[in-house]
This record gives C-alpha cells, structure tokens and sequence, in this order.
C-alpha cells in the first residue's frame, strides 16, 4: 500500500464514541493482496479478548460466542461490497487460567474503489459489550502496476511448508497466524512478516532486482536491516521472515518492505507500523518517553518524507510564516514537532489528544483523491480538490460535461458561507483537471469573464 494510503489508514482508525463501547473486546487489522485487474483479496484478522468476553460452559469446553459484523461500504457508488455478520465462537482450553487470543479471519474479494468500513462485535450473552471500529480502504489493484508490494501481515507465528492444510491460516504453503493487536514483545519476542511480491517488468534483462527490509523506531533510528537479491523472472513471490525484539525497548516502530529496479529506476514500498512493550527494558534514548506528546501521536513514528508529504497536504490551511518555518527545518524531530504543534494549534478540544478538525481534513484529501484526481495529477493537488478540502462538500453543483458550445464546467454553491459563494471550474485541457476560473468567495480567485475562457466558438 502506498505512503497516503498507509498513512491515512494509521490516522483514521478509530473507535466509534459509544457510551456501551468496551474498549477491550476486541482487536481488528487487515492487509491487502493481489486478485485479479479489477480487485484485490483483503483479509481482515480480528482478536477476541478472553477476559472481556461473557464466558459459558458445557459438560466438553468451555467457550465464548459473539456477532462480528462487517460492512463495506463504496463511498462513490454507495455500493456495498461486504454486508454481513457471523456468529463467531471459540473454545478455551481447560488446563490453563492464562488469559488467551482468541484470533480469526475474514476475506473477500474487492473492487477498486473507495471503501467506509464498519466492524462490530458484540457479545452473544450481553448486547451491552460490544465495540465497533470505523477505517477507510482504498482498493487499488496490484495486478494493474509492473512492480508492486502487498500489504505487511505482521503475525505471532509462521509455519513454512504447513501440513495444516485446513487451517484458516493456511496461504502459499504457509500458515500464518495473524496478530490482530500489532503488539509485540513480553511473551511474543519474535515479530514475523509475511508479504507478497509481484514482478510484471518488461525489462527481461536488467539483472536481479534488490529486496530491503528495514525497521525503526519511533526516531528514525534503523534497527533492523536485510537486503536480498530477487530474480525478475519471477511474476510472484512470497517473502516471510522473523525478527528478535527481545532487546527492543518500549515504543511504536514501522516495519518496510521495498522493492527496488535499478534497471528501470524505480521502486516500491510497503510499511507496517506495530507496538513493542517490553518493560524490563531500558530506553537508552534521550527523549523522554513520559514526557513527549508528539512521540507518543501519529507524527512521532513519520519518516522526513511523510512528514514533507503531510505538511504538503496541510499548506492550504498553512500561513505564509508557517509554511516558511517548515521549509527552514532540516532534521527529523524538528518536522515532527512542528505538525504536532500545527495541528495541535487547530484541534477543536485542545486537552484531547483526539483531534476532529485533522481526522476530516485528511478524509476530504482522501475524498479528493478519489473525485478528482487528473492525467498524472492527485485529486489534491487539483483545484477541485483543494477547494472540497478547505470548505467540505458543496451545497450544489451544477455540471455540464457535453455542451455543444464550451468546454466541460462546473458550477459549485456553498449556501453556507458568506451568504453564498460560488466556485466556476473549467477543463480548458481536456484532461479532466478542472482549474478555477472565478469565485464570489472573499480571498479566491475572481474573474467577471471567465465563461468567455470555456467557450469554443
């Protein structure tokens, strides 16, 4: 998946604000693969919490049952791809007390596209213990790119050339138990990764391409690297591996797959970001785990290129001071703390750590993204998008795609704003980007002639 993609979904994972929600039940995580040119398979793991579930008995086991609901929603269309609920039960062992994860999986086939997803689970003996988790999927398919990298499943355990064929772990020859909670260390101190490689390069003879795993953490610092030479001969490939965190000290790390052509000049990445708690261990970095707010948020574990990409895509709602200190900012922490204090600045309930105003502001550039991206060009980086993202969702739009007598326009109205602004956008390239022409709204672009620009005769 790539940087945005893995960024926003890390963002905006998030628990719905039900009084009822116990937060405890359950654990929820999912990773991508390839299908076919039109989809993606995506396996979505989930991790009961033994001691947060109503536990019954019978005369042979003892277990818990519970609904798990998905709903997968095309944002677009309003379609939905997945739309249903399970009865899940899973037995406990006899002969321990040890609190145990109850894990399973879900997958489904996917089409490209934009997807609200919906999980809940409740407890089968108490409607009241339930919690429901909200995250945002973009699907698009890998089968489509001639270098590409699934998603990172981070999971307890591997077993390579697994006779366990029936298991519902089981894929490749593998059986890959899933670790739905991404929390590492104390009782689990190997962190296992499984991912797949596909490989469509035209270019037969460019010799082996290189395969570099590398993990840090939440500073940057690299802790772990291998890098391997992989054929290009090879359209698909499994790649698995363990990595000891037994020395690791407690903190979010990011672990990344890339997949690097130098005969084409061109690479992919993947990056899965997980948690170590390791309490008997001592941090020997500077920072005060305690005591660091931005360590402990979203923008302690960027790497400097996701931190310029993030800032990029908050330089609309940027003054020209701030955007000129970020340029002046030339090592990590510094770009780190100055988005934490950005966005800390423009959180709607300062003594939350929880901001609002950022989770929306990061849906619309997702939104953008989808909606109006052009030939070679982001949906944020369009003038659509950057006005739905500074002002949300129009109150009207008016559209005309086929006149005889313009080039295709369009016609938004904010009815909320000022009175009631207007934004007039053209497609004077006939590439789909949409640039503004004129605006009745205050410090925007005005033009009394602009429909003279769109006219063809």
């Amino acid at each position: 998946m790539k940087n945005l993609i893995l960024l926003f979904a890390f963002l905006c994972f998030a628990q719905l604000s039900f009084a009822q929600q116990n937060k405890d039940l359950f654990d929820f995580d999912y990773a991508q693969f390839a299908y076919d040119s039109s989809s993606n398979y995506v396996e979505f793991y989930y991790s009961l919490n033994q001691n947060a579930m109503t536990i019954k008995s019978s005369d042979s086991a003892r277990y818990v049952e519970g609904i798990l609901s998905i709903s997968i929603q095309d944002t677009a269309l309003k379609t939905f791809a997945v739309n249903k609920e399970w009865k899940i039960q899973h037995k406990l062992q006899r002969d321990t007390s040890a609190v145990q994860n109850l894990v399973g999986v879900l997958g489904f086939a996917i089409p490209k596209g934009f997807y609200k997803c919906i999980i809940s689970m409740k407890d089968l003996y108490n409607e009241k213990n339930v919690k429901t988790l909200v995250d945002y999927l973009s699907i698009k398919p890998f089968q489509l790119d001639s270098l590409a990298i699934s998603d990172i499943q981070l999971a307890s355990n591997i077993i390579q050339d697994s006779d366990n064929k029936n298991s519902i772990f089981y894929k490749n020859t593998y059986e890959v138990t899933p670790q739905p909670t991404l929390v590492f260390g104390d009782g689990l101190p190997l962190v296992y990764y499984y991912c797949e490689l596909y490989s469509r390069s035209k270019n037969v003879n460019g010799g082996p391409m290189n395969y570099i795993v590398t993990i840090k953490n939440s500073r940057g610092r690299i802790l772990f690297s291998k890098t391997q030479a992989i054929a290009r001969d090879v359209e698909s490939r499994v790649e698995v591996g363990a990595v000891p965190i037994v020395k690791y000290p407690t903190d979010s790390y990011s672990i990344e797959v890339m997949l690097m052509d130098s005969a084409d000049n061109y690479g992919v990445r993947s990056l899965k970001r997980f948690f170590v708690y390791n309490p008997k261990i001592k941090a020997v970095d500077t920072i005060n785990y305690q005591q660091s707010s931005m360590i402990s948020s979203i923008f302690g574990v960027m790497s400097a290129e996701e931190c310029d990409d993030f800032f990029n895509k908050s330089e609309y709602i940027a003054s020209k001071p701030e955007i000129d200190q970020y340029k002046k900012i030339t090592d990590l922490t510094g770009k780190r703390e100055f988005l934490f204090q950005f966005w800390k600045k423009r959180n709607p309930d300062p003594s939350s750590s929880k901001n609002d105003y950022l989770k929306e502001y990061m849906e619309r550039i997702q939104t953008a993204d989808q909606r109006y991206g052009a030939f070679k060009k982001a949906g944020w980086k369009t003038d659509r998008g950057r006005v739905y993202i500074i002002y949300g969702e129009p109150s009207e739009v008016d559209r005309y795609p086929n006149q005889t007598d313009t080039k295709p326009y369009e016609i938004w109205r904010y009815n909320d704003i000022e009175g009631g602004v207007e934004f007039d956008f053209g497609d004077l390239t006939g590439f789909g980007d949409y640039q503004l022409l004129n605006s009745t709204k205050r410090g925007e672009m005005s033009d009394d002639n602009w429909q003279q620009r769109i006219t063809t005769n």
